[in-house]
C-alpha cells in the first residue's frame, strides 16, 4: 500500500509518498520527496492513501532540517527505486558530508567511473527520487557554478544557503 502527505517548507510544499515498512523508524520507507514545478515529480495516483500520520518522523526530521538544526537524515528509503547503477549514484550521494559540496566529476572518480562516464552520473542524480533528504543538491558543476537540480536551480540556492 502506498501512503502520502505533504507537508509545508521554505521550498514550497512537499509531496511525501512511502510505503509501509516493519524496520523504518516510524514505520514508514521514503519513496518520493518531490516539490511543485519539479520536472519529473510525483503525483498523487489512484489507490494512494492519504496518511499524515505515517510520515510524522519524517516530517520532524524535515522540519529540523529547514530550521538548521539536523545536518543528517535518518530515513529508510523504500525499495524498488531506480536501475542499480542510479542506486548505485545515489547511494554516493549520501555520503557528501552537510554544508559541503562536490562536483559531478569528483563524484564519478570516486564511483570509479570514467570521464565519459559523467553524463550519465548527472542524468542518475537527476532520477533521484527523494530531493532534499538524499542531498543532489550538493553536485555542482566544476566550475562551481550551479547546474541541474530537477527541483530547479532557486530551490538548489536555498539548500546549499541554508546549510552554509
Amino acid at each position: 500500500m502506498t501512503v502520502h502527505t505533504t507537508i509545508d517548507s521554505p521550498l514550497g510544499e512537499l509531496l511525501l509518498v512511502g510505503e509501509p515498512s516493519a524496520t523504518a523508524k516510524g514505520g514508514t520507507a521514503l519513496a518520493s520527496l518531490s516539490m511543485p514545478g519539479q520536472k519529473g515529480a510525483a503525483v498523487v495516483r489512484e489507490g494512494w492513501v492519504r496518511d499524515d500520520a505515517a510520515f510524522e518522523t519524517i516530517a520532524a526530521q524535515l522540519r529540523s532540517y529547514f530550521a538548521g538544526s539536523l545536518t543528517h537524515f535518518d530515513v529508510e528509503y523504500a525499495e524498488g527505486a531506480g536501475t542499480a547503477f542510479q542506486r548505485k549514484v545515489w547511494q554516493a550521494l549520501d555520503t557528501v558530508p552537510y554544508g559541503t559540496t562536490t562536483t559531478y566529476g569528483r563524484l564519478a572518480e570516486q564511483l570509479g567511473l570514467s570521464r565519459a562516464a559523467v553524463r550519465a552520473l548527472g542524468t542518475a542524480i537527476g532520477r533521484n527520487p527523494v530531493l532534499v533528504v538524499r542531498p543532489c543538491h550538493r553536485v555542482i558543476g566544476a566550475d562551481g557554478s550551479l547546474t541541474g537540480y530537477a527541483g530547479g536551480l532557486e530551490r538548489k540556492r536555498q539548500l546549499l544557503d541554508l546549510e552554509a
